[in-house]
This record gives structure tokens, C-alpha cells and sequence, in this order.
């Protein structure tokens, strides 16, 4: 039997995309989520990192993996390594995790489970992207507060962010998947331009022709905010992750998307551009009776 990449996430922002590039390739996928969706062609398989049940159908023929973390989890090792353990004893000999340029291996969340991957599998590699685009565009907090008040909330202060499009990003995950030789370990991934989220509000505004702002929060005032929809630890995170960037950890640029993929990452404009030219034509379909 040909063995499959199996795609945790399937459903997401990041898992969606590296399902649909991978099928689109030939390649066996096995979708995995938690209401079991098929995506673009893949096997749709039922996974929950919350029950381990749901391991061993997963992983059933899958010799790599594509590893997106539980989300809100302010410890995500804790459900992670035991499945990664698995993964191992399956047979998995390549994983690739979605993590964030904001936490190096061995740091907190998901950094604990970065250092762990080199001593579970020959090969393996660590995506560590910018702020993803889409949290300006999509279905997040920010793109939300952009399209309802027409503001964006951050303790960022002019701290600058190369964002990155999660095009960008799942065609590096499925490169560090699928590459016959696979040396690097960890890939910082961001955009062609580092932002301010002024900046960011002033290209939406230009695009949209709607009026956007950056409404600048203190840490604890953020904190605060994030903590009525989310665990107060994780929140913190999210705080402190803000904070960071106002200190300038976020301002840099690097050249993983097009060295790897051999095409430029697209810029914030050109990604708002798209966005605003798909939301006209969904708005402009005909809607069923």
C-alpha cells in the first residue's frame, strides 16, 4: 500500500492549503480533523489531540506528517509528544511543525515541542512564521474588529511585523514534506515587507476605501481583553507576544519562501488586493433559494 502524508488541521488556515497542494501533486493525503472533513480530494480522518482513540486510524499508513498544535493550549506538549511517540512506533520518519517566529526551540508552548522533534525523527523540520496576512483579512479577531469598528487592538506600539500569507507558509511545509533531501531544521517565514500595524491599517484603508486604525493597547490592557474569550495563561502569551513586538523582536525579513519555493512571498498589498476581490465576488453570487 503507498504510504500518505497525514495532514493534522486539515480544516485551517495552514492545513487546508498543504492538503489541497499535496493532492493537487498526486500524492495520498490523509485530512485529518475533528468532525473528519474531507478536503480537496483527501482521505478525511477523525483526529482530536484531546483523544488519543483517535491515533492510531491517523496514522494508519502514514510515513510523514504535518503537525498543526491544539489551539489555545498554553502547553501543547503535554498532548503532543505522546502522540509524536506514536507517530514514531507507527513509522512517521518526517514531521513538520507549525510553529511560530516568536518562539525559538525550547522555548515556551510550542518551543518545547520544536526541541523535542530532532530526537524523534530522521527528518524534520519547524515552519516559525510571521503574523499570517489573514488575520487582517479572514476570520480572526483582528480582521473582525477591521470589518465591524474599522480598528485594529494591539499592545504593538510602532513595533513593525513582516506579515506572511498562509500561501506562502503551506508552500514551504509542503517543500520541507516532499523534498527528496531535507537538511534544515528551523525556517523563520515571513513576507517581502515589515509593517507596522498603522502601516497595515493605512494599506487597508487604501485598498478597501474604508477608514482603518490602529488603536494602540497597553500589554495588561490586552491581556485583559484576550482573557474573557481564551485562558488567562494564554492570553498572557498573546500579550506578551504583542509586547515583544514593540520591542522590535518581529522586524526582520527573511528569504526561506523564495529560496525554498523559487518565487517572491506576496506582499500585505497584493494579499489585500486578492482578499477584497474574492469578498466582491462572493458578495455578488447569486444566493441559493
Amino acid at each position: 500500500m503507498t504510504t500518505a502524508t497525514l495532514v493534522i488541521g486539515a480544516t485551517g488556515t495552514t492545513g487546508g492549503r498543504v492538503a489541497r497542494l499535496l493532492t493537487a501533486r498526486g500524492l495520498r493525503v490523509k485530512a485529518a480533523s475533528r468532525r473528519a472533513v474531507a478536503v480537496a480530494g483527501a482521505e478525511a480522518v477523525r483526529f482530536d489531540w484531546y483523544d488519543p482513540g483517535t491515533f492510531e486510524e491517523s496514522l494508519r499508513d502514514a510515513d510523514r506528517v504535518y503537525l498543526v498544535p491544539p489551539v489555545g493550549a498554553p502547553e501543547p506538549a503535554a498532548v503532543m509528544l505522546p502522540f509524536l511517540e506514536q507517530a514514531r512506533t507507527a513509522g512517521v520518519g518526517r514531521a513538520v511543525l507549525l510553529g511560530s517566529s516568536a518562539i525559538p526551540s525550547g522555548g515556551p508552548a510550542v518551543g518545547q515541542v520544536q526541541q523535542a522533534l530532532p530526537g524523534l525523527f530522521e527528518t524534520w523540520a519547524t515552519l516559525r512564521p510571521s503574523w499570517f496576512m489573514q488575520n487582517l483579512t479572514g476570520d480572526h479577531p483582528h480582521a473582525r474588529s477591521v470589518r465591524e469598528h474599522g480598528t485594529i487592538l494591539t499592545a504593538t506600539g510602532e513595533g513593525r511585523v513582516a506579515f506572511v500569507d498562509a500561501d506562502d507558509i503551506a508552500a514551504v511545509a509542503v517543500h520541507a514534506l516532499t523534498a527528496d533531501r531535507w537538511t534544515e531544521g528551523d525556517l523563520v517565514v515571513t513576507g517581502p515587507q515589515a509593517l507596522s500595524y498603522a502601516d497595515a491599517a493605512a494599506v487597508l484603508s487604501e485598498v478597501t476605501g474604508r477608514p482603518v486604525t490602529h488603536r494602540r493597547l497597553t500589554g495588561e490592557q490586552l491581556r485583559d481583553r484576550l482573557a474573557r474569550d481564551m485562558p488567562p495563561e494564554f492570553a498572557a502569551i498573546l500579550a506578551g507576544l504583542d509586547r515583544a513586538i514593540a520591542e522590535g523582536a518581529e522586524d526582520r525579513v527573511t528569504d526561506t519562501v523564495e529560496r525554498l519555493t523559487g518565487r517572491p512571498p506576496r506582499s500585505f498589498r497584493a494579499h489585500v488586493e486578492r482578499a477584497s476581490r474574492r469578498a466582491v465576488d462572493r458578495a455578488r453570487r447569486p444566493t441559493a433559494t
